[in-house]
């Protein structure tokens, strides 16, 4: 029975994951985005500068993904790198004025996303459910 229930978690948690995928690309693609590219400059957004080994475990992309994921948004002016003063060994990446008015824009736009999609739950639902979603990803840590 346990490994039943634990398919149907797995299977819960990638339908739910896979529609709000769905949900947040589709608002992305407006400006042009994918949801690899935007958890790239959501994480850049604190206005510090990242590493990319940094950055890869925040978007959970492998290295060569993140490469042409930077690559890109470079390439349209939302971020860029620039050496480490403390580190010359190090590139650092930020956000561009660019990037913080398109991030800006957009983290309304898929909080807006993010509400439809839990309209059906109350707000203690919504904070139940963060929490538990939390614990479950805390135990991999």
């Amino acid at each position: 029975m346990i490994a039943r229930v634990g398919w149907q978690l797995a299977e819960l948690l990638t339908r739910a994951e896979h529609e709000v995928s769905q949900r947040l690309a589709a608002a992305l693609d407006a400006e042009g985005l994918t949801l690899n590219q935007w958890r790239v400059l959501s994480h850049l957004a604190d206005g510090a500068g990242h590493t990319m080994s940094d950055i890869a475990d925040h978007a959970m992309l492998p290295p060569a993904t993140l490469t042409r994921v930077i690559d890109r948004l470079v390439e349209v002016n939302l971020i860029y790198r620039r050496g480490d003063i403390g580190d010359r060994r190090r590139v650092l990446v930020y956000l561009s004025t660019r990037g913080r008015n398109l991030h800006r824009t957009l983290a309304s736009t898929l909080e807006r996303e993010e509400e439809a999609l839990t309209a059906a739950l109350g707000d203690q639902e919504k904070e139940l459910l963060a929490e538990l979603l939390e614990r479950l990803t805390a135990r991999g840590r």
